[in-house]
């Protein structure tokens, strides 16, 4: 039973997939973690500078490397994200490696096109809700 307990404050390992543009709302996410007034815990294994490089296979090794240390992988979903390169392979990557994959939706996004592999994994579009964010981690 304490190895129970334990076992549910273990924080995840996740990566945060999104696309650029939606930076700021991301930097938004991460102040919500550290928030001791929410239950949203996780290590953040994904990217928090841009990557100085134009060479996409060595950005590719630098983000596979987040991807594979991560349990979990969020993708923060705006109205753009489906037009992302970056996260449609991102999204690959992790479900290649067995990631389980959450899909929700930016603070204020209702609606939006679905990147690539969640409409073909079928996977559910959550609506803007940290509390469930947390509650999604923790049981993946």
């Amino acid at each position: 039973m304490y190895y129970d307990y334990l076992r549910k404050k273990e924080k995840k390992r996740v990566f945060l997939s999104f696309a650029s543009e939606d930076l700021d709302h991301v930097r938004g996410l991460r102040l919500l973690k550290d928030n001791p007034n929410f239950d949203l815990e996780f290590y953040d294994e994904s990217i928090k500078e841009p990557i100085d490089s134009r060479n996409a296979d060595y950005i590719k090794r630098v983000i596979g490397e987040q991807i594979s240390r991560a349990s979990v992988t969020v993708c923060l979903i705006s109205e753009t994200t489906h037009q992302s390169k970056w996260v449609d392979w991102e999204l690959e990557k992790s479900d290649e490696e067995g990631k389980t994959i959450i899909a929700m939706a930016i603070k204020g996004v209702e609606r939006a096109i679905l990147p690539k592999l969640i409409k073909e994994k079928n996977l559910i579009f959550w609506s803007w809700d940290p509390e469930h964010l947390a509650k999604l981690i923790s049981e993946a």
